[in-house]
């Protein structure tokens, strides 16, 4: 029996495969084995079905955070889970950074991960910084994962040197190993890591700061 969530999943797999590009509410239809008017009776445009899709996406996040952490270990809870999703439907999440979402799924990450900031002492303005400084950095790393972003990624198959110059490039040539490989999950890591003290650095001085004019 058709249905708008037959019809998103139909959506992400096709997504997944050939890329949002590919997405047609014809190609839909086809995919289900329907007329493509009756998919009009669920999903009213093509705009309608991309904010279900991210919709879906966000929805599937599983949060475990706990309040009572400090906000360092909530911020790497929260970047991690966001993640995980990211990793399994990484073409359907690009299409999440597309959309402008205004329903409970598509705010309640961004309401957790404000919540944790401004616990953290962080002002308004400084807090919705914070968190886009993170969606960039997770969308940079995810796009270089998937292939997407080749530069100072790893070299793909069995290349295992840089073919450069070494007298024009001592720094590129010496560090040929660690170019043309790439451990995903310690590099995410890494960079989460610097982003957390970075911001934990942050927070120290502004409270600093507000003790002092106390």
């Amino acid at each position: 029996m058709l249905s708008r969530s037959r019809i998103v999943d139909a959506a992400v797999d096709l997504i997944e495969r050939e890329g949002a590009d590919a997405v047609s509410m014809r190609r839909i239809a086809a995919g289900l084995g329907v007329g493509v008017m009756s998919l009009y009776n669920h999903v009213p445009n093509k705009a309608a079905l991309l904010d279900a899709i991210s919709e879906s996406v966000l929805s599937k996040i599983e949060f475990t955070d706990d309040p009572s952490a400090h906000w360092t270990d909530r911020v790497r809870v929260q970047a991690r889970a966001f993640r995980q999703i990211a990793h399994h439907y990484p073409r359907s999440t690009m299409v999440v950074f597309s959309r402008q979402l205004h329903s409970t799924a598509g705010l309640l990450p961004v309401e957790r991960a404000l919540s944790t900031l401004r616990d953290a002492g962080f002002e308004g303005s400084e807090a919705v910084r914070m968190l886009r400084m993170f969606v960039a950095y997770i969308v940079g790393s995810l796009l270089r994962e998937v292939g997407v972003t080749p530069t100072f990624a790893p070299v793909r198959g069995d290349a295992t040197t840089v073919d450069v110059d070494p007298a024009l490039f001592p720094e590129v040539s010496s560090l040929a190993p660690y170019l043309t490989s790439c451990d995903h999950d310690e590099e995410f890591e890494f960079g989460l890591e610097l982003l957390v003290q970075a911001m934990s650095v942050r927070a120290g001085k502004q409270a600093g700061r507000r003790s002092a004019r106390g």
